[in-house]
């Protein structure tokens, strides 16, 4: 499909796929909002992370159309997992640290958490939060220091939050200078995402 392939396509692709961050990866946990969901995408898009983890044991995925998404899940993997455990041990697998947002008192604030590693963050529902489970299987759990009366973010704010502190500390360690893939694997992605 040729019509797909033109050179400032192929040039604002390639540019997107270098910056990719391969190492950084989100979780989302039993999100029940659409929402909520198309907006985390939309934030990972915007800072480079490739794949979004989907843990459902609870709530059903919710539906998401390109218009709440802005065609952001165009552009983002997925892979669901059924229980907690399969998720946590595939993202271990893959040489991942697992942290989750919580507020608690062996919390890490999460300026203090170093994200330029091979990290996976976890995000919970709504209204509950993260599950138990995710509590005792993650490797560690942060908090977004809050200075007002309400001590809780909307998930989609909490996930931008941390996503844009992850950018700059990659950032500075110049990680988005270099890809983390090879021209090979960049060529052929780039040849995947010009027939999207």
């Amino acid at each position: 499909m040729r019509k797909f392939r033109t050179e400032s396509r192929i040039k604002k692709i390639s540019e997107t796929i270098r910056n990719r961050q391969f190492s950084l990866r989100v979780v989302i946990e039993n999100v029940h909002d659409p929402h909520n969901v198309s907006a985390v995408f939309r934030t990972c898009d915007a800072v480079g992370v490739p794949k979004v983890s989907l843990i459902y044991t609870v709530e059903e995925f919710p539906k998401i159309s390109k218009v709440t998404s802005a065609s952001a899940n165009k552009w983002i993997e997925t892979e669901k997992f059924n229980s907690i455990q399969e998720g946590i041990d595939s993202l271990h697998k893959e040489g991942f640290k697992v942290y989750a947002s919580y507020l608690d008192k062996n919390a890490i604030n999460l300026y203090d958490l170093d994200l330029t590693g091979k990290v996976a963050l976890v995000f919970g529902n709504e209204h509950r939060g993260i599950s138990e489970e995710m509590k005792e299987q993650a490797d560690g759990l942060f908090y977004i220091p809050m200075y007002g009366m309400i001590q809780s973010l909307n998930i989609s704010v909490a996930a931008a939050v941390t996503l844009y502190e992850a950018q700059r500390q990659r950032k500075v360690k110049g990680m988005y200078d270099k890809s983390e893939l090879t021209e090979e694997e960049i060529n052929k992605l780039i040849d995947d995402w010009c027939e999207k």
